[in-house]
């Protein structure tokens, strides 16, 4: 655990192992920077017009120091454009936490919340430093029979213009969202033979016992059969893992408040079922519980932070296996609002899953739906690993997500859900069909979804691009808990 605190105190009277400071290529010094290259006799500038120290963006220098209160000077270079633009600060700050990991800091002193960024305050840098330095020190060893050295930074102390209550809310708040982030991380990186939709009910009591603002419920496959969840039983009908409903309720407002309700799709592992996947790269389809993985980190940011509202999470646990029990192309089932698909591809689970769900989100009456799911291959076409793919109900919601997306630098794109896409669904022979055919597929998908979500205002992110890294990099990304978190508070009393 890393401890983060904030100061305001002059950078002389703060004791640490290294001070963080930036540098532009031009111009005057910030004046975090201004009052170390006093403090340093001129030390910085002098590095400055030598070109030891460019300033250009990313580029970083280390170098010990004799008689200062600061051990080490790490400086970081914040380019030529001021104020500096909002991807070139985040990269600085996420540079300057990848560099402090490497060394044997133990306390650090970040003065980089004076750097002028486009268009944001600084309450916005001191959270997005606490996001990002929860996020870069993230580890994830728990299967590993030597374990890597741990970072020995184990606290942070951010110098602002002041240590309002404000600025420590940031910070805090930053935290809090990073910590939510690394429980979507750990969840989406425990291998399936110990994440299935039992134990993932046991991490939400977990969540529920450390939170006591939290209250937890589970419906088992007897209770979603009561309930007439066919088409999401339908998924697990192959696997000798049972599914589960679960239900994370938090309530800070008054019982009048409308909650707002995150939904996602929980496939601890997706095989494809008897439309089974090929075999390559089948293993990162223990990944297709990003969804639920994504409200759990909520949830936990939620619970740690306290906000005026209500908020309720539901995750639709099941795994996706072939056997003789298995579900088969051709079976029509019976969904939990009466209506009946006809399933041509047992792969396109998640969406039979995630509509059963919401309409038992329906029981909430609530302010908003957003439901989150790894859901089509055809997102990941259409915009790659940079954006998540944002469907709507409701022009206003899309646009605050949209917003929340940018602000958060956890971006969306919105795509549509026309009626003229809705005849791809057609069936002959039941209500709907699970696909559309070759074309739209993440638009067939989403307006699947939107014939369970009439009743309320809705949002359906799809984050099979952006949930988790392939390759060298292979892990979970913790998106999009930042943009869900912006997006909730924002609605906070």
């Amino acid at each position: 655990m890393t401890d983060y605190t904030v100061t305001s105190k002059a950078l002389t009277s703060t004791k640490s192992d290294c001070l963080i400071v930036s540098l532009p290529e031009k111009g005057d010094l910030p004046a975090s920077t201004a009052a170390a290259d006093d403090a340093l006799g001129g030390q910085i500038s002098e590095l400055r017009q030598s070109g030891d120290l460019t300033g250009k963006s990313g580029t970083m220098l280390l170098m010990p120091l004799k008689d200062q209160p600061w051990k080490r000077l790490l400086v970081v270079g914040s380019g030529d454009k001021q104020p500096v633009p909002l991807n070139a600060y985040r990269t600085m700050v996420r540079s300057v936490i990848t560099r402090l990991k490497d060394t044997p800091v133990k306390q650090a002193l970040v003065a980089l919340a004076d750097v002028e960024v486009a268009d944001r305050h600084e309450a916005w840098r001191l959270n997005l430093i606490g996001r990002t330095a929860e996020e870069q020190l993230y580890r994830f060893t728990e299967f590993k029979s030597s374990k890597d050295k741990a970072p020995a930074l184990k606290k942070i102390t951010v110098q602002a213009s002041s240590a309002s209550a404000g600025h420590k809310k940031a910070l805090e708040t930053g935290v809090a969202v990073g910590g939510g982030m690394s429980m979507t991380r750990d969840l989406g990186n425990t291998p399936p033979n110990v994440c299935h939709p039992k134990w993932l009910a046991s991490q939400a009591e977990k969540l529920g016992k450390a939170h006591d603002n939290i209250t937890v419920r589970t419906l088992d496959e007897k209770e979603m059969k009561k309930l007439g969840m066919d088409s999401l039983l339908s998924v697990s009908a192959g696997s000798t893992q049972p599914a589960r409903l679960i239900i994370m309720e938090y309530k800070g407002a008054g019982e009048k408040q409308k909650p707002h309700v995150l939904v996602g799709k929980g496939i601890t592992f997706d095989s494809g079922g008897i439309s089974l996947k090929p075999g390559a790269a089948m293993d990162e389809m223990k990944y297709d519980m990003g969804g639920a993985a994504s409200v759990f980190g909520a949830m936990k940011a939620i619970g740690s932070l306290q906000p005026k509202m209500n908020v309720v999470g539901i995750v639709a646990a099941a795994e996706n296996m072939p056997d003789g029990n298995a579900t088969r192309p051709g079976d029509i089932v019976k969904t939990m609002s009466g209506q009946t698909v006809e399933i041509l591809n047992t792969d396109a689970e998640g969406r039979l899953v995630l509509c059963d769900a919401l309409t038992y989100a329906e029981r909430y009456k609530p302010e908003t739906v957003v439901n989150m799911a790894t859901l089509t291959g055809a997102c990941i076409i259409a915009l790659g690993a940079e954006a998540t793919g944002l469907f709507s109900n409701d022009d206003a919601l899309a646009d605050e997500l949209l917003n929340a997306g940018e602000t958060a630098g956890d971006r969306a794109w919105r795509l549509p859900i026309w009626d003229e896409y809705q005849s791809l669904l057609d069936s002959n022979f039941a209500d709907m069909q699970n696909i559309g055919g070759k074309g739209a597929g993440s638009i067939t998908a989403a307006c699947f979804l939107s014939r369970f979500t009439k009743n309320y205002r809705w949002a359906h992110l799809d984050i099979a691009g952006t949930a988790w890294l392939s390759g060298k990099e292979k892990g979970s990304t913790g998106r999009p808990v930042p943009l869900l978190m912006e997006y909730l508070l924002s609605h906070a009393k």
